[in-house]
């Protein structure tokens, strides 16, 4: 269970962690997707249903910083 509630929050907060930083959604979604890669990679992944929940939450967080990205620059 914690496994899941993991999968859903921590790449969606990861997406926009990046996307700050770098000032482009793509490259903060690039960047995540390496991330979860490396852990399928290594075996913390190990369901297919975690992998679903993390690309949903990959493509939420990727939505909602393209949004946040359109607001600070409509703001500038």
């Amino acid at each position: 269970m914690v496994k899941y509630l993991s999968a859903l929050f921590f790449p969606f907060v990861l997406v926009l962690l990046f996307t700050r930083v770098t000032y482009h959604p793509v490259t903060g979604l690039i960047l995540t997707v390496a991330l979860i890669a490396a852990s399928v990679y290594k075996g913390y992944t190990n369901s297919l249903g975690l992998i679903v929940v993390d690309a949903f939450s990959l493509t939420l967080g990727f939505w909602y910083a393209k949004k946040m990205m359109a607001r600070t620059r409509k703001s500038a």
